[in-house]
């Protein structure tokens, strides 16, 4: 899966899609790690929301420096709006 950052396409894992997907389908609103450890997770496997971390700091490196994914007090993430 491929997502556009300034005109080059750039390749993303289906986990890092999900998670980018589900904070675009709630542009300005926070998303709890839970909801997005839920997003990810198949019933044959457990996520921990450590992974979560993992998949938003690859999504901000390869989203490049103004990644538009805001950590609001730790737990909870957001995408700015006006990306979405």
């Amino acid at each position: 899966m491929f997502v556009d950052v300034v005109g080059v396409p750039v390749e993303l894992t289906p986990r890092e899609w999900a998670v980018l997907e589900c904070l675009a389908l709630n542009a300005g609103r926070v998303v709890a790690k839970e909801r997005l450890v839920q997003t990810i997770a198949n019933r044959d496997e457990e996520i921990s929301a450590n992974s979560i971390e993992v998949y938003i700091s690859r999504l901000r490196t390869k989203l490049g420096s103004g990644a538009p994914i805001r950590t609001v007090r730790g737990v909870r993430y957001r995408l700015d709006e006006t990306v979405a």
